[in-house]
């Protein structure tokens, strides 16, 4: 960079939103805890967002600095108005849309063999995951499962409920609907997708059949499930559909928490989709929300892993420090709720052992496997809240042994997150890249060719 090109970026600097903020709030003698009193945001985040580590784009944002402050609106880059911004209304959402026959190709249609098999597989887990449920089978015996393709009939089944293709199996009862919630929930929790490939789906359209808007609250819930399914197998485009409706029905009901927890997994399919600094403001915005502060410890709970979201995010950078950072903050809030605070619609809460389980994905992504596996070695899986975590504990275990090139750690630890739950080791789409990376880059073994079968994956 020459001489001209470094004072312009010193000029850019100097005249962000970031640092006009931090000038102001120095030359008013304020610290960054009395301006964060003011705005509704941390210290830590008022820190991030004058150095420019976090993004200040938000208007609202702006210009609930712009009013604390005593800054002129236009100095922030806004058009002169009023202190805030009113809050956007809320429209309630209505059932979805009753749609006409497809006129495209949908799983299981088609002409040749190929399709033939498809329906036969899809109608085979069709009848293994009704009996794990207790729904009733129509037309059909027994069939061995094949977990290996749930992940095939979970995205049809949540597909067709969501847009409201197929009659579907009857749902439960409208009074019914929260205990269903808590049954799909126990099923993802225990990684059960064959009970779950039938329970959510049917949940999701019982949701938008019960009249009125006092079912808001399951059904927001009930799409916040579902986003956490489809952005484990790799289903993002329907991921994105299914995180819009739980935030406007969380918003339509009123319920902070879930609406936190929406830009939550709003993060992560940004993060994901690669649009880095979106998935960061996502994640901080909702973090810094007021509403969360005055829920009390589920809202820091909430708050919590937000904070971790966005440290996971900062890794995909190589920003270790900042990473950590982030991480320590989120670990400061786990401490002062000193025990786990369960949270609807998450993974089963927040605790210092979810703290550091994330650390471990953290570090992996920051460009230290070593450093991963020493966060896990500092874990005891068991303090994890329930199987699906503990499962994902090994699962990060081994893809740090994996890029460490320790490979019979790594196929041990596999193995060990299979033990726990089979069905998420043999249909999660990363961890069967892990194993034909296994099977493709060294030596194999009966446990790793055993795996393989059982998980579908073939070199």
């Amino acid at each position: 960079m020459d001489a001209v090109e470094s004072a312009q970026a010193e000029t850019a600097a100097q005249t962000s939103p970031g640092e006009r903020v931090r000038r102001k709030r120095r030359a008013q003698g304020m610290s960054l805890v009395q301006l964060g009193a003011r705005t509704g945001y941390s210290a830590a985040q008022v820190s991030r967002l004058e150095r420019g580590k976090s993004p200040m784009t938000d208007i609202d944002m702006l210009r609930r600095f712009a009013h604390a402050l005593d800054i002129l609106p236009q100095d922030l880059g806004l058009a002169p108005g009023p202190a805030m911004s009113p809050p956007p209304p809320v429209v309630a959402t209505g059932p979805y849309p009753r749609l006409p026959a497809p006129t495209v190709d949908t799983l299981g249609r088609g002409d040749g063999e190929d399709a033939v098999d498809r329906r036969k597989l899809l109608a085979n887990l069709a009848v293994t995951a009704a009996a794990a449920v207790g729904a009733p089978i129509i037309g059909g015996g027994l069939a061995k499962n094949d977990d290996a393709r749930l992940a095939d009939l979970l995205v049809a089944g949540l597909r067709d409920a969501m847009l409201g293709l197929g009659a579907g199996p009857a749902g439960p009862a409208p009074g019914q609907l929260a205990a269903e919630l808590n049954r799909a929930t126990a099923n993802f929790n225990n990684s059960q997708y064959a009970s779950l490939a039938v329970r959510l789906p049917r949940l999701l359209r019982a949701g938008h059949q019960a009249a009125g808007s006092d079912h808001y609250p399951v059904l927001a819930h009930a799409y916040l499930l579902a986003t956490r399914v489809l952005i484990k197998l790799n289903a993002s485009d329907l991921g994105w559909m299914a995180v819009d409706r739980a935030r406007q029905l969380a918003q339509a009901a009123g319920a902070p928490l879930a609406v936190a927890e929406a830009a939550r997994q709003q993060a992560v399919l940004a993060r994901q989709a690669g649009w880095r600094d979106q998935a960061l403001a996502f994640a901080l915005d909702a973090a810094a929300d007021p509403a969360l502060a005055a829920a009390g410890k589920p809202g820091a709970a909430q708050r919590g892993l937000l904070v971790q979201c966005a440290a996971y995010t900062v890794a995909h950078e190589g920003d270790q420090k900042a990473m950590r950072q982030l991480t320590m903050e989120a670990a400061a809030i786990a401490k002062t709720l000193s025990v786990s605070t369960h949270l609807k619609g998450t993974a089963g809460g927040f605790n210092s052992a979810t703290v550091q389980l994330h650390l471990i994905s953290a570090e992996y992504k920051a460009g230290d496997p070593s450093a991963a596996i020493a966060a896990a070695d500092a874990l005891d899986p068991r303090l994890l809240p329930t199987v699906e975590r503990r499962s994902l504990y090994y699962m990060d275990r081994a893809r740090a042994y994996a890029r460490w090139e320790r490979r019979d750690e790594c196929i041990a630890a596999l193995l060990e997150a299979e033990r726990l739950a089979p069905e998420e080791t043999h249909t999660r789409p990363a961890v069967k890249a892990m194993i034909n990376g296994l099977l493709v880059s060294g030596r194999t073994t009966p446990e790793l060719r055993g795996l393989a079968a059982r998980a579908d994956v073939l070199a």
